[in-house]
């Protein structure tokens, strides 16, 4: 049976933050709250403790989980070698926060979080929930979205509920996530950094903070070993079938109304997924907006919680409306590539 628990602040809830540390040091499962998502925590270095994250999620064992440390020492029980200068940079800018390195691993750090991969991708979360129970339990703690795999990923409490209660040990609610998407997730363990998700951080970011490019590349083949989360299944996906609209807006919404009109005369229902800006021009049974397009971080914050207003509205089909990749629409747009299951239109 899962015990939830509320702890909306460090402050006041040093008991409960302290018996969630030993949960996760008793190999219990504990969903803790993030800056990103809600993360599946267990103990990093233990692999009965990283078996039942899988189990949970019902994800693949070929996909590499994140470990999450709360103090830069704790690098040290995760990682092989000397940090670079490159990385010091990175997390001298973004850590706490949402970027991910990819480092060459530790001999102690168990296959089930690499997925056999020599390499290991570690974070710090900026979320001080997160942190003081990280800090307490004094491991690092492998965390993966708290969701089904495959499905939205959680930026809410209620969303965690839903997915997982009575599958993990512990949840600990709190505030809902701020930044609403997974961290970037930058591979530093060759010479040139590569993006190998995009997430909070944007790769013009990272260039200017590097004074380098960086290159990025997010997709891999079917029969290849992802180096990080998300590279390889299917994810974020809804429950309907979902597409990618792309082109002038112009020529996007006529699409789309069109579309609509066709999908009425066969009694489907059609959730349209859009803009502030275009609300007033969508014809769908259900339009969800996700914020203005002069604001792409609140935007980036509604995509998943959008996803999972479809699924309770129980539509037939799904059409989302891309925008410019550019900043954070890179990660925008990688999300929204993924729970369409990459099937774009363009008009």
């Amino acid at each position: 049976m899962t015990k939830i628990i509320h702890i909306p602040q460090v402050e006041g809830f040093e008991k409960e933050i302290q018996q969630m540390a030993q949960a996760i040091l008793d190999d219990e499962t504990v969903i803790l709250p993030t800056e990103t998502v809600y993360g599946l925590g267990a103990h990093g270095l233990h692999s009965k403790a990283i078996k039942k994250i899988y189990e949970a999620k019902g994800r693949p064992q070929d996909n590499p989980l994140i470990l999450h440390i709360s103090h830069r020492s704790m690098l040290e029980q995760c990682i092989d070698g000397e940090v670079s200068e490159v990385a010091r940079k990175c997390m001298d800018a973004f850590w706490p926060g949402p970027l991910t390195l990819i480092f060459k691993k530790h001999a102690q750090v168990p296959q089930e979080i690499t997925a056999g991969l020599p390499t290991v991708a570690v974070r710090m979360p900026n979320h001080p929930v997160a942190l003081r129970i990280i800090e307490e339990a004094n491991v690092p703690v492998a965390a993966p979205s708290a969701n089904r795999s495959g499905k939205p990923s959680p930026t809410q409490s209620q969303h965690v509920i839903d997915d997982m209660n009575g599958r993990v040990d512990y949840i600990v609610t709190s505030n809902d996530c701020e930044v609403g998407l997974e961290s970037t997730v930058l591979d530093l363990s060759g010479k040139t950094p590569i993006i190998l998700r995009p997430g909070g951080v944007t790769k013009e970011q990272l260039e200017d903070l590097l004074g380098m490019e960086v290159w990025q590349s997010d997709l891999i083949l079917d029969t290849q070993t992802p180096r990080a989360p998300g590279m390889k299944y299917t994810h974020y996906a809804p429950e309907a079938p979902m597409f990618l609209v792309m082109g002038s807006v112009e020529h996007m919404i006529n699409y789309i109304n069109k579309q609509v009109l066709i999908h009425h005369s066969q009694h489907k229902k059609v959730a349209v997924i859009g803009y502030d800006e275009y609300q007033s021009l969508i014809h769908g049974d259900f339009v969800v907006s996700l914020g203005s397009l002069q604001n792409q971080v609140e935007v980036a914050h509604n995509v998943f919680d959008a996803l999972r207003q479809c699924d309770q509205k129980q539509v037939d089909i799904i059409y989302a409306i891309g925008l410019d990749d550019k900043q954070l629409g890179s990660a925008i747009m990688n999300r929204l590539r993924k729970a369409a299951g990459h099937q774009s239109i363009e008009v």
